[in-house]
């Protein structure tokens, strides 16, 4: 399989606008009212994008290793949970993963997820660099 690479640009940082190379994302940033920022209508933020981005990826994680055993769930629902915590050396993130496989029982969707884990390229990424959670809802 060919390597493939996203490009995105960002003027102005968080308060700012980003955009994909391809034009398919252009989104206006704002810092969320909770983290004192202007929260403006219709604007993202680093956090969603970053949530949207390991959801989608983990859920294909999941596809691919259930696939691998010839597992067929009905559905995969991956809700991942981003929060930017703020210290006194800087800000730190941390993700909940929830995922929810329909048709399989707990302990199988359990495996699948934590063999997901192992594989997706966010897992790999943010492994013992950030706490990430796994729950099988």
């Amino acid at each position: 399989m060919p390597d493939y690479t996203a490009k995105a640009t960002t003027t102005a940082g968080r308060n700012g606008h980003v955009d994909s190379a391809d034009g398919l994302i252009h989104f206006d940033l704002s810092v969320p009212k909770e983290l004192g920022g202007p929260g403006k209508p219709g604007a993202t933020n680093p956090e969603q994008l970053f949530a949207s981005g390991y959801s989608a990826c983990f859920g294909g994680a999941i596809a691919y290793v259930a696939g691998q055993e010839k597992i067929k769930p009905e559905s995969i629902h991956v809700e991942a949970d981003v929060t930017l915590h703020a210290g006194d050396s800087g800000f730190d993130l941390s993700v909940v993963l929830k995922c929810k496989l329909d048709g399989l029982d707990r302990a199988e969707a359990e495996r699948l997820v934590h063999k997901a884990h192992e594989v997706c390229p966010y897992s790999k990424a943010t492994r013992n660099n950030i706490d990430v959670k796994l729950e099988v809802v």
